[in-house]
């Protein structure tokens, strides 16, 4: 009865369909601005390094990593890494892509807040990740056999654990936007690009915050969904 309830067609799909939207947007217009060499010629290693210095940012390593839009921030090693597409290429979703991943390190050397703490809330949301699920599968079990029993605990346990995540994906809103100003600002104030690719720049990072508001949007509307259910069964 969980798995099939109908709240998953009212919480559930729209937020499937919404962040399918979100993808198809963002490998969109990677591919526009992907086969558009960049004004400087500059490659997207170059672009992360373009950034860093320009907000005096020292002591982060850039590298290749394999894959496609597979780029990101290691705060642990404090490495940017850039994939097949971005780190040897001088387009304008290169240059974008490179910046906004600099723009994480910039934040990790200034200390920005929500940064902060979204590392802290990390671990947390790494175990409320792995676990919640079986204890809120677990909980509907025992509840649905046995109403008032100790599956209550359970489900009502696995759902705090998944809030944890969930509130990880929230936090996660603000450090992405802030990466993608960081990097935009940078771009328009070195005039590192002319508008119309700035304006390229700014669509693919834009694309790409999407999806982590279709994540949030999801994992939010999950967690009242499980509430929904937890509450019928009560």
């Amino acid at each position: 009865m969980f798995v099939f309830d109908t709240t998953y067609l009212l919480f559930i799909l729209p937020c499937v369909v919404i962040s399918l939207i979100c993808q198809v947007r963002v490998k969109t217009a990677f591919s526009k601005y992907g086969q558009i060499p960049n004004a400087r010629g500059m490659t997207g290693a170059q672009a992360a390094e373009y950034v860093l210095r320009h907000n005096g940012v020292t002591g982060v390593r850039i590298e290749h990593v394999a894959g496609n839009l597979t780029d990101h921030y290691d705060p642990r090693t404090n490495v940017i890494r850039l994939s097949d597409a971005v780190y040897n290429v001088s387009s304008v979703a290169a240059i974008g892509v490179a910046a906004h991943e600099a723009g994480h390190a910039v934040q990790t050397a200034m200390n920005y807040l929500p940064n902060k703490l979204r590392s802290a809330i990390l671990p947390a949301a790494r175990f409320g990740s792995a676990f919640s699920w079986i204890l809120i599968a677990a909980g509907f079990l025992f509840a649905y056999r046995v109403p008032n029993s100790f599956g209550q605990y359970l489900l009502y346990g696995g759902i705090i654990l998944f809030a944890a995540s969930v509130l990880f994906t929230v936090i996660t809103l603000p450090v992405e936007f802030d990466a993608s100003r960081r990097a935009l600002k940078c771009i328009r104030e070195t005039k590192l690009l002319p508008d119309e690719q700035y304006k390229g720049c700014k669509s693919v990072l834009t694309a790409a915050a999407m999806t982590y508001v279709a994540s949030a949007l999801t994992a939010i509307m999950q967690l009242l969904r499980l509430l929904l259910l937890a509450n019928r069964k009560r």
